[in-house]
């Protein structure tokens, strides 16, 4: 491509060009000179000024169509290949710059539609973690995991280019502000006591929760009056789901402050196993090691 524009630099200055420049200025003088001759003989045989400025004024039509149409047939060849190289010098242009293009794209696409800021918690693509610094080129998060059911920092830091917003879903963890509802699963055989284990969850949960539920409950209030939705319940809950004929899972909902998810969720599920594992079991013993925790 670039080759190709030297070469189109290189023939302008070859004698074939410099015919064209001087075929072209003759039709340019050409043209003016029979416009001075035709308006002078219209102005000493037309006696009527209307009618004699009506003939000139198609007259010099006429003359610049004939000259444009002439120097459109004796440059045709060079504006096309002119044409050509501009094309392909702008096609180079947009290929080598198409993630830089489709970055500031991204970056102004979320200007408007701001789906999340600096110290949020967000999900994109298979990344997860919190928000530190935005560019209009890229966005660095510091990894949350692993994987979706932890809460804990990894220490890795992560930064991708913008333009994977434009084809990655996002979603913001922070959005409902200082606090968020979290849910987390206890799984438990059918033959065991889940009324119990119901029991001791909820109860655990709400004292937990004590501290801040009551802020907690006025920062979903804010959401309901700003954007008007229905008011998101934060009391402390557990549901009861059946995942297959010998075995359910208990589903623990509870508010907490954001990023500190996973904390809770500890807490809970420590003072859970106090109460529920039979002192000096061998279930005990498999729940306090992290590798081989079981609720069975």
């Amino acid at each position: 491509m670039v080759i190709t524009r030297m070469r189109w630099i290189s023939q302008l200055f070859s004698p074939q060009p410099l015919l064209k420049v001087i075929f072209s200025i003759a039709v340019v003088l050409l043209a003016v000179g029979l416009r001075t001759v035709l308006v002078r003989a219209f102005t000493q045989h037309i006696p009527r000024p209307e009618v004699r400025r009506r003939w000139i004024v198609t007259t010099q039509n006429l003359l610049a169509l004939l000259v444009a149409a002439s120097l459109a047939s004796i440059w045709a060849e060079a504006v096309r290949t002119l044409t050509v190289s501009l094309a392909a010098i702008a096609v180079a242009v947009v290929l080598t710059t198409k993630e830089i293009l489709q970055s500031m794209l991204a970056s102004a696409l979320k200007a408007v539609t701001n789906p999340f800021s600096v110290g949020d918690r967000i999900v994109i693509g298979s990344y997860r973690g919190d928000v530190i610094d935005q560019t209009p080129f890229s966005t660095t998060i510091l990894e949350v995991g692993p994987g979706q059911a932890f809460h804990m920092r990894t220490g890795r830091k992560i930064t991708f280019p913008n333009n994977k917003l434009l084809d990655s879903f996002i979603i913001n963890e922070s959005y409902t502000g200082q606090y968020v509802v979290h849910v987390f699963s206890v799984p438990l055989r059918l033959d065991q006591d889940w009324k119990r284990a119901e029991e001791i969850l909820l109860r655990v949960t709400r004292e937990e929760c004590a501290p801040f539920l009551e802020a907690a409950r006025e920062s979903m209030n804010e959401l309901e009056r700003k954007y008007g939705l229905e008011v998101l319940p934060v009391e402390p809950r557990v549901s009861i789901q059946i995942t297959d004929p010998d075995r359910l899972q208990l589903l623990v909902r509870y508010p907490a402050p954001v990023g500190r998810q996973g904390r809770i969720e500890q807490a809970i599920i420590h003072r859970f196993l106090e109460e529920w594992v039979p002192k000096g079991s061998v279930v005990e013993s498999q729940a306090r090691n992290p590798g081989t925790q079981s609720f069975d």
